[in-house]
């Protein structure tokens, strides 16, 4: 069995979420890609050793040999390409942030669930065994009463042209950076928290290119979620859990291939733990091709998508800003 993959739009992610990782997948394959124009199209798929090109998505998703697309398009175009793409029959791997808001994700959830296609959202830091190690030590019990949730995700991007600052686009820091921020919270939190305040640094009067929340989770614990991609805290990669008998600190969750430190305390003993370098977008193309081809569980469903969207949804309102609209 194998999985044929088109990829809708050129984009830069493109290349290291899957193009890499599915040259030494034995059942995947990228097929087609697709971009507004055929050059364009035809000078991705040169440079990547891509069979086919097309000059728009629909001409891909009209593609009768592609089973699966992989969806990176701006933030405020994923609910309608994916919906395009279901509509076509195909499976999909959607980046993040999966819509560009709770409403739209709720939509392609209700889509999703009634169609007998993959929908997958693209947070690869989950499907890592790093990842699943942490979730793994908080559900145990062995940190105690959970207490406290801390999550980051912070980095530099100074070119303020660029459309993950363009509301038309569902642009901001907590649609980028803090979606990833948002969705550890939950992951290593255990549940969904709701919103208690939050804290914008505006790029423009719609765009935060900061933002500070304070969380409270249904059985009783706090959290907050710090995103930017222009302030004060250039780098910064983090989560921290910790209960009344220990905590656990983490080093950089989401690209640990790169580099990576997991510290845990429990009862006065501490011990740090260390994971493989393979890439986490490898893992991810591992679940992706295992729940189409093998009817495999998937982490990151559209369902789970929901419950993301919906906190960020409640931090722009707290902070006093519009949510995103598709675009």
């Amino acid at each position: 069995m194998s999985l044929r993959i088109g990829v809708l739009g050129a984009a830069r992610i493109a290349p290291a979420a899957l193009v890499k990782p599915a040259s030494s997948h034995s059942s995947v394959s990228v097929d087609a890609v697709a971009a507004r124009s055929l050059e364009r199209a035809q000078a991705f798929a040169t440079r990547h050793g891509i069979p086919r090109a097309y000059a728009g998505y629909e001409d891909l998703l009209a593609d009768p040999d592609i089973d699966a697309v992989y969806n990176p398009l701006p933030n405020g175009l994923h609910g309608k390409w994916t919906r395009a793409a279901l509509e076509a029959g195909k499976h999909v791997l959607c980046e993040k942030p999966f819509a560009a808001n709770a409403a739209e994700a709720r939509e392609i959830a209700a889509l999703a669930s009634s169609s007998d296609r993959v929908v997958m959202e693209a947070f690869h830091y989950r499907y890592h065994p790093l990842a699943l190690r942490v979730e793994e030590i908080v559900a145990s019990g062995a940190l105690g009463t959970l207490e406290r949730v801390e999550t980051a995700l912070c980095f530099p991007l100074p070119k303020f042209s660029d459309i993950r600052y363009d509301y038309g686009l569902a642009g901001g820091a907590t649609m980028d950076a803090g979606c990833y921020a948002v969705h550890m919270a939950r992951l290593f939190g255990g549940e969904t928290p709701s919103v208690v305040s939050a804290t914008a640094r505006l790029r423009s009067p719609k765009v935060d290119r900061a933002m500070t929340a304070e969380l409270a989770y249904p059985s009783g614990h706090t959290g907050r979620v710090t995103c930017s991609m222009w302030s004060s805290s250039v780098l910064r990669i983090s989560a921290k859990v910790t209960g009344s008998r220990g905590s656990i600190s983490v080093l950089n969750p989401l690209m640990p291939q790169a580099y990576h430190r997991v510290s845990i305390r429990v009862d006065g003993v501490h011990r740090t733990e260390k994971f493989p370098r393979r890439a986490t977008y490898a893992y991810q193309l591992d679940a992706f091709a295992a729940a189409v081809l093998e009817g495999a569980p998937v982490k990151t469903s559209a369902a789970d998508a929901v419950e993301t969207m919906t906190v960020i949804d409640e931090i722009y309102r707290a902070a006093g800003l519009p949510v995103r609209e598709p675009s």
